[in-house]
């Protein structure tokens, strides 16, 4: 379902959108747009969400990854 979304310009901008009315479907145009920055700052939000989580992620102690890879190839 769609909404209806509405927001004030410069006259002089709607002049020149309704010039290019024939060659540009506004509401396309902008929907797009819209959606486009809507997705890019969930992105955002999305990443510091992640670097949250990491920078309160207990390090791992030095020579963990040694020890569990031999530990792997020893159960083998």
């Amino acid at each position: 379902m769609s909404e209806v979304v509405s927001f004030k310009i410069p006259r002089h901008i709607k002049e020149k959108m309704r010039r290019y009315a024939d060659r540009v479907n506004w509401t396309e145009e902008l929907g797009r747009f819209v959606k486009s920055r809507v997705e890019e700052l969930e992105r955002e939000e999305n990443i510091k969400e992640v670097v949250k989580i990491l920078m309160n992620t207990k390090e791992v102690p030095s020579g963990f990854s040694e020890a569990s890879v031999v530990e792997d190839r020893d159960s083998s």
